[in-house]
């Protein structure tokens, strides 16, 4: 018997490959005009809000409807780990879910800063990860289930993105948070980069945890600068800079048998396209034009796969 599978994958892209969050001098040349005009040309739907979006609502909404692209969702960067903290970092994340509802979204994406290398704003040194105790994971669990009961609450679910340089990174911390925290209330994002930044092989996680998978983010990486960062020459920022992250189809991941998976399980939601690079190297245009051409021919390929 021929088998056919046919499956239509919502394919969008952070702006990243642009404009970067993190490192403020990468991309700023870059309007959000050209870019999201560059997207919408390459066959793009979706994107994420970044810095150079506006926040006032009608705004936002009539720039996206002009380039015919659909707001996935935000990163929300939280430090629930610290019990003191907590409840004003509940507080300035709902605000976020109350925006992310009015425009539409259906995930919230969330990722713990304490502890992290670069992103933990109490702390001075921050040139390495400072894993959580008991007592901290602890506090996170508790904040990351309060934060998911809010995203339900509004007809949305919460993704937690497992990131490098932070303290849910490596496969122990991800099946352990994975273990700790409510099923229904704290999900997950698979991201294929981060995933092989933090030695977690990105199809045994997505085989592993795919029950609590919302949400996928699409990222390759170059072994050879990430062989670097794990022998700790680099950390995660001078790793971007010498271009650890790239975009599917140009670095070292074999992305068919992550795709097959989702395809033969019924993968509904978002894959947004996210690769970390300086645009004065990897020009944003043709690499995501590259990311594009890669998926669209290996769905492709899956799609019109016969067994017998």
């Amino acid at each position: 018997m021929t088998q056919s599978l046919n499956h239509e994958f919502k394919i969008g892209i952070a702006a990243l490959s642009w404009i970067n969050d993190d490192m403020p001098a990468l991309g700023d040349n870059y309007s959000l005009e050209q870019v999201l005009s560059e997207m919408n040309s390459l066959g793009y739907v979706a994107t994420e809000l970044g810095r150079k979006f506006p926040t006032e609502k009608n705004e936002l909404k009539a720039i996206l409807n002009k380039y015919q692209l659909t707001l996935a969702s935000k990163f929300v960067g939280v430090i629930f780990s610290d019990p003191e903290l907590r409840e004003k970092e509940l507080e300035s994340f709902c605000k976020w879910v109350d925006f992310l509802a009015e425009m539409g979204c259906k995930h919230v994406i969330i990722c713990e800063m304490g502890g992290s290398m670069h992103w933990d704003r109490r702390r001075l040194d921050d040139k390495k990860v400072v894993p959580l105790s008991d007592v901290e994971w602890n506090s996170m669990v508790q904040g990351l289930n309060k934060a998911g009961e809010m995203c339900q609450e509004r007809g949305l679910e919460l993704v937690f993105h497992p990131h490098g340089a932070t303290v849910v990174e490596q496969k122990e911390d991800i099946d352990r948070l994975m273990e700790t925290t409510d099923s229904n209330l704290v999900h997950l994002l698979f991201d294929t980069g981060h995933s092989e930044y933090g030695k977690y092989n990105p199809l045994e996680q997505l085989q592993n945890h795919y029950n609590r998978i919302k949400y996928v983010h699409l990222k390759d990486v170059r072994t050879s600068v990430l062989s670097k960062v794990q022998l700790g020459e680099l950390d995660f920022r001078e790793g971007v800079l010498a271009g650890v992250f790239t975009v599917p189809g140009d670095g070292s991941i074999n992305f068919k048998p992550i795709l097959e998976e989702l395809m033969f399980r019924g993968y509904k939601g978002w894959l947004i396209v996210e690769a970390e690079q300086n645009p004065e190297i990897a020009n944003p245009y043709k690499y995501a034009k590259i990311a594009k051409n890669f998926i669209d021919e290996t769905i492709h390929e899956i799609s019109n796969k016969k067994s017998v």
